[in-house]
């Protein structure tokens, strides 16, 4: 196998092993067992994940909802009005909501770490996208260089299949077909 691995770096990349990095070795042991390169992102990232990441970002989809912003808004309203008009007297918030203001700051202490905690996974989730997306390039770069070295190898073939059948009989040209298939290989 390494062999295969150092002669496709050799032919398609131009390039020795050494000089190659660890992703350009991945793509190559790839191509030469001609396995897929493209693994599914999600559940890549998926697989490293803890129970508070998952728990984070399900706090951060939900905080960043509309439903959780007309809830949330509802609240509020719900709160001024109890406190300002239906319980005047024995109001345990009365007007200027210090005890509103207070809950609202500590949601915003804890939520805001949580949301940038998922925003933080999401970008390393696109840093892995990248990554395997360039893993896919460069496989379907060697893929497309390999066709296009058996396109002209069939060029060269047909090319003296040509030849040969102007110079003799079809007959012959068609055993030379698999002589000169062998040279060019």
């Amino acid at each position: 196998m390494n062999s295969e691995i150092r002669f496709l770096a050799q032919h398609l990349l131009h390039a020795g092993l050494g000089p190659l990095s660890e992703r350009d070795r991945r793509v190559i042991a790839r191509i030469a067992r001609r396995m897929s390169s493209a693994p599914n992102v999600n559940r890549e990232f998926e697989k490293t994940l803890t129970f508070g990441e998952r728990l984070a970002d399900k706090v951060a989809a939900i905080g960043g909802s509309w439903s959780f912003i007309i809830g949330f808004c509802l609240f509020l309203v719900v709160w001024a009005a109890l406190n300002a008009v239906v319980l005047t007297k024995t109001a345990f918030d009365p007007y200027p909501f210090v005890f509103l203001n207070l809950l609202l700051s500590m949601l915003a202490a804890l939520q805001a770490p949580i949301i940038m905690m998922s925003q933080n996974r999401q970008a390393a989730k696109d840093r892995l996208a990248a990554a395997l997306d360039y893993e896919v390039n460069v496989k379907a770069e060697a893929a497309i260089a390999e066709l296009n070295d058996k396109v002209d190898r069939l060029a060269e073939l047909l090319a003296a299949l040509e030849d040969s059948a102007r110079h003799g009989s079809p007959a012959r040209a068609l055993q030379a077909a698999p002589e000169a298939e062998m040279a060019a290989a």
